[in-house]
C-alpha cells in the first residue's frame, strides 16, 4: 500500500487510533482532565507502532537494514512495557509476582532484545535467527507474566459490574501482549500482529470510558464532595461534577465508603492492600475537609 511493506488493516488501525487520540486530547483539554494524559501517551504510542511496525522496513530507509528493525522493535517493547504499566496505575500494583515491578520488565524486555537479538545478528547476519532466539525466551516470560496477572484479578470476592468489565477488558490487553512475539515468530503478517495488538488499545479505550460512565452513575453520591472542591453553592455543570480535584482512583474509593463499604471490603474489589485504601481514604478527607470516615459520611453522604 502506497508502495510501502503497510496492509491495508495496519492503515486502517492507524487512522482509528489517531482519531480516538485526537478525541480524547479533545476531551482533555475540554473537561480539564488531567487524567487523560496517560490514555494519550499509550494512544501516541499506539500510532508510533502502526507507523513504525507498518511502513518498515522500506529501501527508501537512509543506513543499514538492521536500523529499521531497532526501531520497530523499540516502538514495540516501549508499547507493551507501557501497557503493563498503565495497568499496574490501574490496579494500584506495585509488584505482582517475581518481582515483577515495570522497572524490572523494562529491564528484561530491552535488555533480551541486546542480549538475544542484537548480539546474535551481528555474529550471524541472520534476522531470522536473531528473531527466533529473542522471540521464543520473551514468549515464556511474557505467558507467565498473563498467568500471574489473571490469577491476580481474576476471581473477585465481592464483584461488582464496574469492576469484572474491567477486569476482563485489562486480561484481554495483557493476552495482546502475551500473543505479540508467537506472532512475530510465524512471519510478518501485519493483519494478524496488527489487530491483536490494537485490540489491546481498543479494550483500554472500553474502560476510560466504562470509568467516565461509571462516574456519571455515581455522581449524586459524589455531588457535595465536588460542591465543597469548587469552593461555591451553585449549580455546577455535568463535567466539573466529574472531575472536580479527586483522582480517579479517589473517586472510585470515596464512591465505596459513602456506599458503606468497609476499608477491607474496598480492598477486596479494588484488588489493593487495606492499608493503600486507608491511604487514599486520608487524601480524600484531607482534600474534603474532615477528619475521618464518620465526618466524610455525615457530611458528604446526605444526599
Amino acid at each position: 500500500m502506497f508502495g510501502t511493506e503497510i496492509h491495508w488493516t495496519t492503515f486502517f488501525y492507524l487512522l482509528i487510533d489517531t482519531v480516538i487520540v485526537l478525541f480524547a486530547f479533545y476531551q482533555s483539554r475540554k473537561l480539564n482532565r488531567n487524567s487523560l494524559k496517560r490514555f494519550l501517551y499509550l494512544g501516541l504510542l499506539f500510532i508510533a507502532y502502526n507507523a513504525s511496525g507498518g511502513f518498515l522496513p522500506t529501501e527508501s530507509f537512509p543506513g543499514p537494514l538492521i536500523i529499521q528493525y531497532i526501531i520497530t522493535y523499540g516502538v514495540a517493547i516501549t508499547l507493551c512495557v507501557y501497557i503493563v504499566y498503565y495497568l499496574y496505575k490501574e490496579y494500584d500494583f506495585v509488584v505482582l509476582a517475581f518481582r515483577s515491578s515495570i522497572r524490572n520488565l523494562a529491564i528484561v524486555a530491552f535488555g533480551g532484545f541486546i542480549i538475544l537479538y542484537l548480539i546474535p545478528y551481528f555474529f550471524t547476519t541472520s534476522l531470522n535467527t536473531a528473531r527466533l532466539l529473542y522471540t521464543v525466551p520473551i514468549s515464556i516470560v511474557a505467558f507467565i507474566f498473563l498467568g500471574i496477572f489473571y490469577k491476580r484479578i481474576s476471581h473477585p470476592k465481592n464483584p461488582n459490574s464496574f469492576i469484572v468489565r474491567r477486569n476482563k477488558l485489562s486480561i484481554i490487553s495483557v493476552t495482546a501482549i502475551a500473543l505479540l512475539p508467537i506472532c512475530t515468530v510465524i512471519g510478518d503478517y501485519q493483519w494478524i500482529t496488527f489487530t491483536i495488538m490494537n485490540i489491546a488499545f481498543y479494550a483500554i479505550s472500553v474502560i476510560e470510558v466504562d470509568r467516565h460512565l461509571f462516574f456519571l452513575e455515581n455522581k449524586n453520591k459524589l455531588y457535595e464532595v465536588f460542591l465543597f472542591n469548587k469552593g461555591r453553592t451553585e449549580a455546577i455543570n455535568e463535567s466539573e461534577v466529574i472531575n472536580g480535584n479527586l483522582t480517579r482512583r479517589e473517586i472510585e474509593i470515596a464512591v465505596s465508603i459513602l456506599s458503606k463499604l468497609s476499608y477491607k471490603r474496598i480492598a477486596e474489589d479494588l484488588y489493593i492492600a487495606e492499608s493503600t485504601v486507608s491511604k487514599h481514604a486520608s487524601n480524600i478527607f484531607k482534600k474534603t475537609g474532615v477528619k475521618n470516615r464518620t465526618q466524610f459520611t455525615k457530611r458528604f453522604g446526605s444526599k
